[in-house]
């Protein structure tokens, strides 16, 4: 995070989430109202901040750096669940 703009430094994202995040490092945790940081997907473990619920198609944010990110990127938006879903039928979800 905040770190210069070389390829080493990216992390790639759908468009959409892209905007979302845009320049943001940190955004509200929507459970205790404080700001926390972004996940960093670099220098963090995914599993220590995220789980499937059990459909496998709404991202549930475990820690403030979870739902943090969560939010700021709208994980969870109704195109991307319905996605999900799909996916989950043609057994390419959730990723391995």
């Amino acid at each position: 995070m905040g770190g210069e703009t070389k390829l080493n430094n990216l992390c790639l994202s759908c468009p959409h989430c892209n905007r979302h995040k845009a320049t943001r490092q940190n955004f509200l945790d929507p459970e205790t109202q404080q700001i926390a940081p972004l996940f960093h997907p670099q220098q963090q473990i995914w599993h220590e901040h995220f789980a499937w619920d059990t459909t496998t198609s709404i991202l549930i944010g475990l820690t403030a750096v979870g739902r943090s990110t969560i939010a700021a990127l709208e994980i969870n938006r109704p195109v991307l669940v319905r996605l999900r879903k799909l996916w989950y039928k043609l057994g390419e979800h959730p990723p391995k």
